[in-house]
């Protein structure tokens, strides 16, 4: 059976580093997939984002979108970096509108003790969204990981991203990292977390783990049978 998978990614790049290679092997599958992109720059924002900053990443965004095949994507444009001053309510509503209009099988999203406070923040406004009495459609959800974001938590048990799902990239890694660096921004010089070194080493630490050459490490938070 054919899923609706949906990626909430915070800021676009989220998507790729935490699933663009399962995204990638859903897409080939047959699955739907479609992508919910809370924040970027904005106006009015107090970096003072120029037009030509903002229409830059929006032009990225589509590129992006193109690459992986998305079956739709809804842009917020929430304030990025600033979630944390935002009314909580009021991104539930907007988070809630679009699962309810697309009603996806399966959910990724970030991990829920990112160092990232905008992270944080939409975590706990999409895990507002799961409650099975409101969305009976959701099936699954995860939660993923961020380099440069999770492995900067706060490395106590209760704040520890433990992945207990790995899903094989290996036939997706090449074009997970051909589309992150449509990010020229957000990829990172060697030896840093976004580099395109370090993204390729966590995807194969990960795949050690699951007897594969690459993978892709999940938090399994719900799943209905």
């Amino acid at each position: 059976m054919k899923n609706k998978v949906l990626v909430v990614a915070v800021h676009a790049d989220d998507e790729t580093l935490g699933c663009g290679g399962t995204l990638l092997k859903h897409k080939a599958q047959g699955d739907e997939i479609y992508w919910l992109l809370l924040t970027g720059p904005t106006e009015n924002h107090p970096s003072h984002f120029t037009d030509e900053r903002i229409q830059a990443r929006k032009d990225i965004v589509k590129q992006v979108c193109d690459a992986y095949e998305f079956d739709g994507l809804e842009y917020l444009e929430l304030p990025t970096q600033l979630l944390h001053t935002l009314d909580l309510r009021d991104i539930i509503k907007r988070i809630s509108e679009v699962f309810k209009r697309i009603q996806p099988d399966v959910i990724y999203t970030m991990f829920a003790n990112d160092v990232h406070s905008d992270h944080r923040v939409a975590f706990d406004a999409v895990y507002s969204c799961t409650k099975s009495f409101r969305y009976p459609f959701v099936k699954k959800i995860y939660m993923m990981e961020a380099l440069s974001e999770t492995e900067f938590a706060l490395s106590v048990p209760a704040k520890t991203f433990i992945p207990n799902v790995y899903v094989d990239i290996t036939d997706y890694m090449d074009r997970k990292l051909e589309i992150m660096q449509m990010y020229p921004k957000e990829v990172m010089q060697e030896p840093y977390p976004r580099s395109l070194s370090s993204i390729k080493a966590l995807a194969r630490v990960r795949g050690s783990r699951a007897g594969v050459m690459y993978a892709e490490a999940f938090q399994l938070l719900f799943e209905r049978r």
